[in-house]
């Protein structure tokens, strides 16, 4: 482990290697600060389980548009650079909502101040979770490509392991610390990352840009210089005295002068032209190359498995707080034991599930979420308690098993997501992959967000719920029928 993390940090630099593991842990860490989010819309708030569904998925939609900031950062330098100025932006985003809610508790106690903040840290979030994974490529694309693999395992290790240290301490402080000081105390994390930026050296893009500008302004100086050229052979010829030739070259220097100072807004149209033209051909290629059949209909797949399958967890959690009366510390302990789930289903997909066509994969993912639903009808019919089973095993079995299952789904779309991505805009056609993905998951939270707005499901009223997550039992299997859209003989190993 020792020498294969030295290996790493002379192939890329200790900074480097600093920075993506510090943006991952704090990717996961959110969980530390979110936690806190969903007690404040619960208990200051007093928003029903609709309400506080629809907040949320509305100040997740940032992560829907991901391939917009990825065109930006390729596209548009800043100051020279593509990658470490987004990045800081990105971050300061991520911070300042936190920091200004913190020291502002009439900003936590009114909805729509709340949900601008909650978006906009959303949204630097985002952008930094695209701007790194732009970095890890291009650190990867040449002579080091042997370490791509590397370098996403030690993202994923960093930012499990910031989820576990998130929910573990996020259930902790919440019942010792007050939200504000949550808020407080998480800004820490994207502070020490804004200052990590300042030690990552990034090479600057003028040098690719500028000859190109300079070529095309070229034409000004030539004309100035053509201008001293032509007045001296037009003297030589006409016998003009030296004193009217040397007055004449004076005129043409201060042309030539003239000429090279206009030429700071010409390569500035210049290069603002060339910015639109790198985002007109970016885009137009992420179209062409989504609209082929063999990348839009699997991509089709997940959309539906998000969208018709409705998301009643905010739901969940009232009712795991209000009636079963379960503390902050222990709902910290589950989405642990749920991050360990779905690092258990990493690894047995790697180990045994690799070879198996992602068709059957996910068949068999979406029947094991309906039986894993239907735990909840277990725990909300109270059929637990006559069987001697706590409400607390129901809950802690449940986490695990259905994140475990979850990450089925989630493999063989990062797979396939892959395997499609054509060559030259891998990353920005994945970061499009993946806002699809969460496009689903936003529109699933709003399904169901209006499955308990008209089933009456709010906090102290859950006579409705056991036909809701019926409802949601149903729904899972209809993803089923539309499996023909992946294609037949994918694997995890070709497509």
């Amino acid at each position: 482990m020792i020498a294969w993390l030295k290996q790493l940090k002379i192939s890329f630099g200790a900074s480097f290697l600093w920075l993506i593991c510090l943006i991952y842990f704090t990717q996961g860490f959110r969980s530390f600060v979110w936690n806190a989010v969903s007690y404040l819309l619960k208990d200051k708030l007093k928003l029903s389980p609709s309400a506080s569904q629809f907040i949320v998925s509305i100040a997740f939609f940032p992560w829907s548009i991901k391939p917009l900031y990825g065109i930006l950062s390729d596209c548009i330098p800043i100051k020279g650079r593509k990658r470490i100025p987004y990045l800081v932006i990105a971050t300061v985003l991520s911070l300042v909502p936190w920091l200004i809610l913190g020291l502002n508790a009439s900003l936590m106690s009114s909805t729509w101040p709340l949900m601008i903040f909650l978006t906009a840290q959303n949204l630097g979030s985002a952008m930094a979770d695209v701007v790194v994974d732009a970095m890890i490529a291009e650190a990867v694309r040449f002579e080091r490509a042997s370490f791509a693999g590397d370098l996403q395992s030690i993202s994923w290790l960093a930012m499990a392991f910031g989820g576990i240290c998130g929910n573990l301490l996020g259930g902790y402080a919440l019942t010792h610390m007050q939200i504000d000081a949550i808020f407080l105390l998480f800004t820490v994390l994207p502070t020490i990352q804004l200052f990590s930026c300042c030690l990552v050296a990034e090479n600057s893009v003028e040098s690719k840009v500028l000859p190109e500008i300079s070529n095309s302004s070229s034409i000004h100086m030539v004309n100035g210089s053509s201008h001293l050229d032509e007045d001296n052979v037009l003297a030589k010829k006409s016998g003009i005295s030296t004193s009217r030739r040397k007055k004449g070259q004076k005129n043409s220097k201060k042309r030539l002068a003239v000429s090279s100072k206009s030429q700071v807004p010409v390569k500035t149209e210049l290069l603002s032209v060339h910015w639109f033209h790198s985002i007109k051909a970016a885009t137009y290629s992420l179209i062409r190359a989504f609209r082929q059949p063999i990348i839009l209909r699997p991509m089709a797949w997940f959309f539906i498995a998000h969208v018709t399958v409705p998301n009643l967890s905010s739901v969940m959690f009232y009712y795991q707080t209000e009636y079963l009366n379960l503390d902050a510390s222990f709902l910290g302990t589950a989405r642990v034991v749920g991050w360990v789930g779905l690092m258990l289903g990493t690894f047995t997909y790697n180990r045994f599930l690799k070879t198996m066509k992602l068709r059957t994969i996910l068949m068999w993912a979406h029947i094991g979420l309906s039986c894993l639903t239907f735990l909840d009808i277990v725990l909300v019919s109270r059929m637990n308690v006559a069987f001697g089973i706590s409400d607390s095993t129901m809950v802690l079995c449940g986490s695990a098993l259905i994140d475990a299952i979850n990450q089925f789904k989630f493999m063989p779309f990062l797979i396939l997501s892959g395997q499609l991505c054509p060559p030259g805009i891998e990353g920005t056609l994945f970061a499009l992959f993946m806002s699809i993905n969460n496009f689903g998951s936003t529109l699933g939270s709003f399904v169901g967000a209006g499955l308990a707005s008209i089933l009456n499901l709010s906090s102290g009223s859950f006579d409705n719920l056991l036909f809701g997550i019926a409802i949601q039992i149903l729904c899972t299997f209809f993803p089923i029928a539309f499996l023909f859209l992946i294609p037949k003989d994918a694997t995890g190993i070709s497509a």
